[in-house]
């Protein structure tokens, strides 16, 4: 699996709007503290706000902030509202695959990949991540060395 540019930021963006508690954050002020190139971000704050993820305010005070409560919102949330299902295939979502022959047995991989891909990032909210609270399931897969490892 791999975690899109779009995707990282988006998560970061939504993980300071999480700590915001004076008002709007400007999308200037959000791409200077992340480190986001200001137009991408433009583009990843859109579709947030498609997404119901963030509101956008006009004006002198105006910015983004969440729709909801942080812990309302998960890591799940943020990434399909900018880069669609978690897992695909060929852009494919597994359900929607067929195999035949030896290459049957990559449908079900596939969908379990896909079902422990949800149980994470569905699992984990913004408030989790913003406080450093990350559910128990979490520290227990890092706590594995082999984790850590690039095979």
């Amino acid at each position: 699996m791999r975690i899109s540019a779009r995707a990282d930021y988006a998560v970061r963006a939504a993980l300071l709007l999480a700590g915001e508690r004076g008002g709007p954050l400007k999308a200037e002020a959000i791409a200077e503290a992340q480190e986001i190139p200001h137009k991408f971000l433009e583009s990843i704050l859109n579709d947030m706000r498609r997404g119901g993820l963030v509101i956008s305010q006009r004006g002198a005070n105006g910015g983004y902030r969440l729709a909801r409560p942080a812990g309302e919102i998960s890591v799940a949330d943020v990434v399909r509202a900018v880069d669609g299902p978690l897992v695909s295939v060929r852009g494919v979502r597994p359900p929607e695959l067929s195999y035949n022959g030896p290459a049957e047995s990559l449908l079900p991989l596939w969908i379990a990949l896909r079902a422990n891909v949800r149980r994470i990032l569905e699992g984990v909210s913004l408030a989790d991540v913003a406080s450093g609270h990350l559910p128990e399931g979490v520290h227990s897969l890092v706590e594995d060395p082999a984790a850590w490892a690039n095979p």
